[in-house]
């Protein structure tokens, strides 16, 4: 059987799902002020495994657990410390009764979910732990997600260099492949920097960085609808595997994400066939992206990207 990573050499468009976090709370499941969505599958489970099954109807070839925020270190704030191995084991569960429910011929892979979800107190409102507490929570979380059974890692929202390494380090340690998620923001000259990073690094001192590392894609993920494209240019532009594209709409507020006014199904269509015509393979939606954005995309892409040169 082909495997997703010569799916991937081979050129062809990949179908990633759409948020989960946001999409939870569209169907009504509540956001933990502490962490996130994360406690949603313990408490809806049947909404969890339903959003996968639906993604899966829409012709993905990739699911992301439910897991963005389900490190140790968040779990512990809001009372669940206890339940981490737990919480996390269950996550990958809903997500495989999900594609066994959804029956088809498809192959969809499960990627889990990890971030740097609490390391940063401008986004959490709350101290961030030791470095040393956070790189032990992101090894446990990342080896109880591989031994639950996921085939990949998506690791989302990478903003800096040394949690983007930390984060790195645990995944690459299980042997499963990685997917690099990079949040952009543009300067008013245009120059990609990283989200909510006040230093002057920019996205392609720490691309380079990140990727001299390991990971087996580089994807541009909760950034900016317009922030997008000049961000996957550098990406294409630095790094020769597999580029992605899953970008966000709307804005949080500390639990709740607010995506009013966001762009159409068609619209979103229209979008993304201009990245993969760049040469983007993966293709997904984050915050604010959900099930009636994804559903277009397996018919109305292309199947392959086009022939990207070497530098």
């Amino acid at each position: 059987m082909t495997t997703l990573q010569e799916r991937l050499d081979g050129g062809e468009v990949i179908i990633l799902d759409g948020a989960i976090g946001s999409e939870l709370q569209r169907m009504g499941v509540p956001m933990n002020a502490d962490a996130w969505s994360a406690p949603g599958h313990l408490t809806h489970p049947d909404a969890t495994r339903r959003l996968h099954e639906e993604y899966i109807q829409a012709g993905v070839d990739v699911i992301t657990t439910n897991t963005y925020s389900s490190a140790r270190h968040n779990l512990e704030v809001a009372g669940l410390a206890d339940r981490t191995r737990e919480l996390n084991t269950r996550a990958v569960t809903l997500a495989q009764e999900a594609r066994d429910r959804a029956g088809g011929t498809q192959t969809v892979y499960i990627a889990g979910a990890l971030s740097n979800y609490g390391a940063f107190s401008v986004t959490v409102e709350r101290p961030a732990p030791p470095l040393e507490t956070l790189k032990a929570s992101y090894r446990e979380h990342a080896e109880i997600l591989a031994e639950a059974g996921v085939d990949l890692f998506v690791q989302e929202m990478i903003r800096d260099i040394q949690q983007g390494m930390a984060l790195l380090d645990a995944a690459l340690a299980t042997g499963l492949p990685v997917w690099l998620g990079f949040s952009c923001r543009t300067d008013d000259d245009g120059t990609v920097r990283f989200r909510h990073n006040p230093t002057d690094l920019t996205f392609a001192e720490g691309l380079d960085a990140l990727t001299s590392i390991g990971g087996s894609a580089v994807t541009v993920m909760h950034s900016d609808i317009e922030v997008t494209p000049p961000a996957l240019k550098v990406a294409l532009e630095r790094w020769q595997g597999p580029v992605g594209s899953y970008p966000h709409y709307g804005h949080w507020e500390r639990p709740i994400w607010h995506s009013e006014g966001g762009p159409s199904p068609e619209e979103y269509l229209t979008l993304a066939k201009e990245w993969v015509e760049m040469g983007v393979q993966i293709i997904g939606g984050c915050c604010g992206i959900g099930v009636e954005h994804i559903r277009p995309l397996k018919e109305g892409l292309p199947t392959r990207v086009p022939v990207r040169e070497k530098s």
